[in-house]
């Protein structure tokens, strides 16, 4: 068979298949046309394996699902400390004025009777 593709992705996958056929002759004695011919296996067989791998598949999905919450999660912590490292002390000591002022206000009520009046 000669392969005419220049499709770098087509040729990868072409390669892994011919590597694990290589794999699988080697764990089970025989190629998968040896089983067909030599009844070793027949279509509810194969169909076994099938429902097999899509099994394993869905469970790979599902890790691989996991993996990639947590490193979104530990991107988007990443991101928040880059933004907190960003506050100088002066924002922060502002922030902390602000936190302050909201404390009398809710104590107090928002009718400005808690500030000094200037003329």
């Amino acid at each position: 068979m000669k392969i005419e593709t220049k499709d770098e992705i087509v040729l990868a996958v072409l390669h892994k298949m011919d590597n694990r056929s290589l794999v699988g002759q080697e764990k089970y004695g025989a190629t998968m046309m040896q089983e067909i011919v030599g009844q070793e296996k027949d279509l509810n067989r194969f169909l076994i394996d099938v429902q097999e791998e899509l099994m394993d598949a869905l469970l790979y999905i599902e890790a691989a699902k996991r993996c990639l919450a947590d490193e979104v999660e530990e991107v988007m912590l990443n991101r928040i400390n880059v933004e907190y490292d960003k506050v100088s002390p002066c924002s922060a000591h502002a922030f902390e004025e602000d936190d302050e002022r909201m404390k009398v206000i809710a104590q107090n009520g928002n009718t400005g009777e808690h500030y000094e009046k200037t003329i």
